[in-house]
């Protein structure tokens, strides 16, 4: 029988075995080679090269833009169905296998192909993204059965800093002994990738596909050793039941208004957020022409200040709640966009440099840093605002309306970024939507009750 201790520790390490699909593939790595690797093709159909960046940025944005659509569908009814039976551990196991099968397929994702190659690479990336996003709707919902006490912003602050953690070492890791430089062969420590992988074929890179797989399997061990489903017992699967408990949940929200903006405050800014980690590194690579090792860094840097950042977010969380954290997050990242919008390599807003000037690098590492410590207390403090407006019986049903409210933005922010791209023909532009979506989040947050409806 596992201590509390035990399956507060099992469930950080869910973050700590999840974290590298958004840290390694959706940002820093898998996500600047689609880059590269698209802007390659369509400058090979004779597309000028702004215009190439562009349409790799877009085709990247339209993927995910099905992905997220597809979890917005689903989500709350999966979400119904587990909290009608009680059974929520089933459901992670099975979407784990989603995240592990999509994330080793990009292993296949070679360098100098066709369009289907491309199609290729979206698949599985959202086969693998799916699977992440609906194992940590299930295992957020676990979080009530680890205490009792008032301590969950603390325990939410610290599984994300355990998170960030997580990644930050998978991150050097895979810079330090793989991911090779598409100039010199070499990585960050200035040799070959390990086990003779072929820097022609970009073996070293593609191998970040496996590598997540290899290691959620690894780290998800003490998740499924401690964790156990709360007390209750498991009843019978009726989808007539879910659906209807569904319905009355949603038809409750017109008199429910503390959850209803703050539902619709996370709509806008948790996937501004989500926009940020998906085009950061693409944004990098088409924008400032940096290299996958200075995305890596970039990354490293990142994670090490949302670490330190969760961490004492999570005690902020704990003495003033979560209201507070979440909006000074959502100022310091509208700050950030501002910035990087109106930057590239020949100026910032309006203020003119020299193109080998190193002043664009500078700044974008100062932001990458910032977006990293207002990301993860913002992620965090998410989770307790919600828990504040659930009870326990209906956690996962919450967590799947959180999910829909969160992906109707996570399609439409690659949508609109795509859009604003193709139609700008700037990759830089084309970032533009997440600020107005991060203000809209922070308007309708004054109407969340700072203790949701458990006050």
């Amino acid at each position: 029988m596992a201590t509390q201790r035990q399956r507060i520790w099992g469930w950080w390490f869910f973050d700590w075995a999840s974290q590298p699909y958004n840290t390694l593939l959706l940002t820093f790595i898998f996500g600047p080679y689609f880059a590269e690797i698209a802007r390659g093709y369509y400058m090979g159909t004779g597309m000028e090269e702004e215009a190439a960046k562009a349409a790799a940025q877009a085709y990247w944005g339209f993927g995910l833009t099905v992905a997220s659509l597809v979890i917005a569908l689903l989500a709350p009814l999966l979400g119904a169905v587990a909290d009608g039976t009680g059974r929520r551990l089933v459901w992670v196991w099975l979407f784990s296998g989603f995240y592990v099968a999509g994330a080793a397929g990009l292993w296949w994702v070679m360098p100098g192909g066709e369009i289907g190659m491309l199609r290729w690479a979206v698949f599985f990336f959202g086969i693998g993204f799916i699977g992440m996003e609906f194992a940590t709707i299930f295992t957020n919902a676990l979080m009530p059965s680890l205490t009792d006490g008032d301590d969950i912003g603390r325990i939410s602050g610290n599984g994300f800093a355990f998170g960030y953690l997580g990644g930050l070492v998978a991150l050097f890791i895979m810079l330090a002994l793989f991911a090779e430089s598409a100039t010199t062969g070499k990585t960050l420590i200035g040799i070959d990738p390990l086990f003779g992988l072929d820097t022609e074929a970009r073996e070293g890179t593609r191998f970040v596909g496996p590598f997540a797989a290899i290691w959620y399997i690894i780290f998800m061990i003490p998740f499924f050793l401690w964790v156990k489903e709360p007390r209750g017992g498991a009843g019978a699967l009726n989808l007539g039941a879910a659906l209807a408990s569904l319905i009355e949940l949603l038809r409750s929200l017109r008199f429910r208004r503390s959850l209803s903006a703050y539902l619709g405050s996370s709509l806008m800014y948790r996937d501004a957020l989500n926009g940020l980690y998906a085009f950061g590194g693409v944004y990098a690579s088409n924008v400032l022409n940096w290299s996958i090792t200075q995305i890596g860094v970039f990354g490293i840097l990142g994670g090490v200040t949302a670490m330190v950042a969760s961490w004492w977010g999570g005690r902020l969380d704990e003495r003033l709640g979560p209201k507070p954290v979440i909006g000074w997050s959502i100022v310091v990242l509208i700050l950030v966009c501002v910035v990087v919008v109106g930057m590239d390599r020949e100026g910032i807003w309006g203020i003119a440099l020299d193109p080998a000037s190193s002043v664009p690098d500078i700044v974008f590492y100062i932001c990458g840093g910032l977006i990293g410590a207002a990301g993860g207390p913002l992620q965090a403090a998410s989770r307790t605002m919600l828990l504040r407006h659930t009870t326990p019986e209906r956690a996962t049903e919450a967590f799947g309306i959180f999910a829909l409210s969160g992906k109707v933005a996570s399609f439409i922010t690659p949508f609109l970024i795509a859009i604003v791209s193709h139609f700008s023909q700037s990759a830089r532009i084309g970032i533009s939507p997440v600020i107005v979506l991060f203000l809209l989040g922070l308007i309708l947050l004054i109407w969340v009750k700072p203790r949701g409806e458990q006050a």
